[in-house]
């Protein structure tokens, strides 16, 4: 398949909040076959001028009218003729995930879409939870992170129990405050505005997930700007992460913090 997957899939999201009729006529065209079908577990969509009337709906109902926009989860994978990915439908303004979806698509030999499967999935199962973490880690409100652990945590750290001066916040905890606290020590040892991350990937079996990716922040103490490795091992019940298994390069950490 000679396609940028991540490029087709903001498209493909985009049409969904585009404003302008015309443009999103277009768009419509320029993603989906003449005789192409969109498939819900209520409906199904055959040709470009239903599928449009779907779109519009939507956008009517919940950009233009309530106020949300959609995302794309930055998850697509795909092979041969497909592609799958998560969207969701979050306030424009900021705010908790209102929906999430997830899009299984089949192309034709030209690029276009054949078919389209959107499934909706289930608010507070484990993908939308870990999502959320995720959202929440960035936006960088200690609170509102605990707020998506249960009251009791196991917390697991790859770090030797006597710790490290530089980073007292690596250290065991096991409730929902001691969450809060672990992010909000972390935010004091740090250059206000500069922290940031990635998630490259996120796997996800059953209320199991392993979210791989990097932390890149500058230490207060001594200027000095690091990128550390991480992997997290989250288990979720309920809606909440019971499990918080952190992997991370903290050696790096440390030495930027000492500045050794």
């Amino acid at each position: 398949m000679n396609i940028d997957i991540d490029r087709f899939v903001d498209r493909y999201v985009a049409v969904w909040n585009e404003s302008d009729p015309l443009a999103r006529r277009s768009a419509v065209s320029a993603l989906w076959a003449e005789d192409g079908v969109e498939v819900i577990e209520s409906a199904q969509h055959r040709g470009r001028d239903e599928i449009e009337a779907r779109i519009t709906a939507a956008h009517d109902e919940f950009v233009r009218g309530a106020g949300f926009v959609f995302r794309s989860a930055g998850d697509a994978t795909g092979h041969h003729d497909t592609i799958t990915f998560t969207t969701h439908m979050v306030p424009a303004g900021g705010g908790d995930i209102a929906w999430t979806g997830r899009a299984f698509v089949v192309l034709g030999p030209d690029g276009l879409i054949r078919s389209d499967h959107q499934f909706t999935v289930p608010t507070g199962d484990t993908w939308s939870t870990v999502e959320d973490f995720l959202r929440r880690l960035a936006e960088g409100d200690p609170d509102g992170i605990a707020e998506v652990f249960a009251e009791q945590v196991d917390w697991v750290l790859d770090w030797p129990a006597e710790g490290h001066p530089a980073v007292p916040w690596i250290r065991p905890r096991s409730t929902r405050a001691d969450v809060a606290d672990h992010f909000r020590t972390i935010a004091e040892f740090h250059v206000p505005g500069e922290a940031a991350g990635s998630a490259a990937r996120i796997l996800v079996e059953g209320n199991e997930a392993v979210v791989l990716g990097d932390i890149r922040q500058t230490a207060k103490a001594t200027g000095e700007a690091y990128t550390a490795l991480c992997a997290l091992h989250l288990v979720v019940e309920d809606g909440l992460i019971t499990r918080y298994a952190v992997y991370e390069d903290s050696l790096t950490v440390a030495e930027a913090l000492s500045g050794s």
